[in-house]
C-alpha cells in the first residue's frame, strides 16, 4: 500500500513493504482458508501488517508534502492529489466492482454497505466484521489521512511552519487517539480488537503519525536525523524488540486490558517507525540483507492487498469440496501464491498503466508556493 518516494528504491523499506504484506497474507489465510493456527503465533499477529503499511505510508506521503514545505519551495494541491488518486483509485475499483458483480457466497459478507460509502471512504464507519470486502477498512483511514494532512501542512505553511508547532500537534494527535482507546473501553467495554475500535479512524490514525514523524525530522531536522542514521542498526534492533515485545503483550493482553488497548496500537507503531527509520540508511542491514523476490512482492503489494482476499475466499469452497487439507504445505503454497498471483495480474493490467498515465500528466505541472518556514 506504500510506495517509494523516488527511482531509487531502498532494499530495507522493500523489505518491511514485502514483510508487511506477507503478515498480511498469513493471518487471512489462517482466518479464511484454514481456519485454523496455520503459521503459528506470526498468523495470530499477522494483522500488525497493517499497522506496518501505515507508518510507511506515514512516511511515504508526509516526506511528500515536508520536503517541499522545509525547502519554502514548491507545493501543489492538484498534483498531489492527482498522484494519489491514480495510484490508489483504479486497483480499488476494479476490486470494488469484483465484489459488486459477485454479491453472493463466497465472496459477499454478511452485508455490505451502500455504494457511496465505498465511493467516498467511509465505509469503515459503522463496518463490522464478517461484512463484505471488510479489508478496504484500512484504505478508509489512508485515504482521509491523505485529505487531511496536506491541509495541515498547508496552514502550517502559512504561519511560516513553526517547527515546536509542529511536533506540537503530532505528539497531540497520537495522545488523542490513545484517548479515544482507552475511553472506548472505559465507557463501552471495547478493546483493541472490537470491531468499533479496530476499524475506526479515530483509534487507527495515530499509526500513521510515526511515519510522519520520520518525515518532520528528516526535512526539518537534518543534521538530528544524520546522527541518527549513524546507529541505524541500533535502531533497527530495538525497533525489532519493541514490535515483538509490543505484539506479545497484545496478544497475551498485560499487563491489562485497559492498557494494551488505549497503548498497544501506538507503541506498536512507534516500534515499526523505528524499523522504518533505520531501513533510511544504506549501511542498515535490512538495506544489506538480499531476499529473493521481496523487492518484487513489494512493489505488487498494494495489489496484492486488495486481491488476495477474495481469490482466498473464492478458493475455500474449492478445497472443501475436493477435501484438500487446507494446513498441508503443499495446498498453503499454492493457494498463498494464488493470492499473489492475483494481484500481480491487477498490478500489471490496471496499476501500471495508470503509473504511466500518472507519470505523463505530471511531468510539467507547476505547483503554488509555499511561504518559507521560519528558523528553528
Amino acid at each position: 500500500m506504500t510506495e517509494p518516494t523516488s527511482g531509487a528504491r531502498l532494499r530495507g523499506l522493500d523489505l518491511l513493504r514485502a514483510a508487511a504484506i506477507l503478515l498480511v497474507l498469513m493471518t487471512h489465510y489462517s482466518g479464511f482458508v484454514s481456519q485454523s493456527a496455520t503459521f503459528g503465533v506470526i498468523g495470530k499477529v499477522g494483522w500488525a501488517g497493517v499497522d506496518l503499511f501505515f507508518v510507511l505510508s506515514g512516511y511515504l506521503i508526509g516526506n511528500q508534502l515536508l520536503a517541499p514545505a522545509a525547502r519554502g519551495a514548491a507545493l501543489s494541491l492538484k498534483t498531489f492529489f492527482v498522484r494519489r488518486l491514480l495510484r490508489t483509485l483504479p486497483n480499488y475499483y476494479v476490486v470494488l466492482a469484483l465484489y459488486w458483480m459477485f454479491p453472493g457466497p463466497p465472496l459477499g459478507g454478511s452485508g455490505m454497505a451502500p455504494p457511496w460509502r465505498f465511493l467516498t471512504f467511509t465505509q469503515n464507519f459503522g463496518l463490522a466484521y464478517g461484512q463484505t470486502f471488510t479489508h478496504s477498512w484500512s484504505l478508509c483511514i489512508e485515504e482521509q489521512f491523505y485529505l487531511l494532512l496536506p491541509l495541515a501542512v498547508l496552514a502550517l505553511a502559512r504561519i511560516r511552519f513553526p517547527v515546536r508547532l509542529a511536533w506540537g500537534l503530532l505528539i497531540g494527535a497520537i495522545a488523542a487517539g490513545v484517548a479515544t482507546r482507552a475511553a472506548a473501553y472505559a465507557l463501552h467495554g471495547h478493546d483493541a480488537f472490537t470491531a468499533e475500535v479496530y476499524y475506526s479512524s479515530f483509534c487507527r490514525a495515530d499509526e500513521l503519525l510515526p511515519g510522519v514523524a520520520i518525515a518532520l525530522l528528516r526535512n526539518f531536522h537534518p543534521h538530528a536525523f544524520a546522527r541518527l542514521l549513524r546507529h541505524a542498526n541500533a535502531l533497527c534492533a530495538a525497533g525489532l524488540a519493541m514490535s515483538a515485545g509490543v505484539l506479545a503483550c497484545i496478544h497475551l493482553d498485560w499487563p491489562a486490558t485497559l492498557v494494551t488497548s488505549a497503548f498497544g496500537y501506538s507503541l506498536l507503531a512507534i516500534g515499526f517507525g523505528l524499523l522504518t527509520c533505520a531501513a533510511l540508511a544504506p549501511h542498515c542491514v535490512l538495506n544489506r540483507v538480499r531476499i529473493p523476490g521481496a523487492s518484487a512482492l513489494a512493489l505488487w503489494s498494494y495489489a496484492v492487498y486488495l486481491v488476495h482476499k477474495p481469490v482466498f475466499m473464492a478458493l475455500r469452497p474449492q478445497l472443501e469440496r475436493l477435501h484438500v487439507d487446507a494446513g498441508a504445505p503443499a495446498t498453503v503454497v499454492a493457494v498463498m501464491a494464488a493470492g499473489v498471483a492475483g494481484g500481480w495480474v491487477l498490478y500489471r493490467c490496471v496499476e501500471t498503466p495508470f503509473m504511466r498515465l500518472r507519470a505523463r500528466w505530471t511531468a510539467g505541472a507547476r505547483p503554488a508556493r509555499l511561504v518559507p518556514q521560519s528558523a528553528e
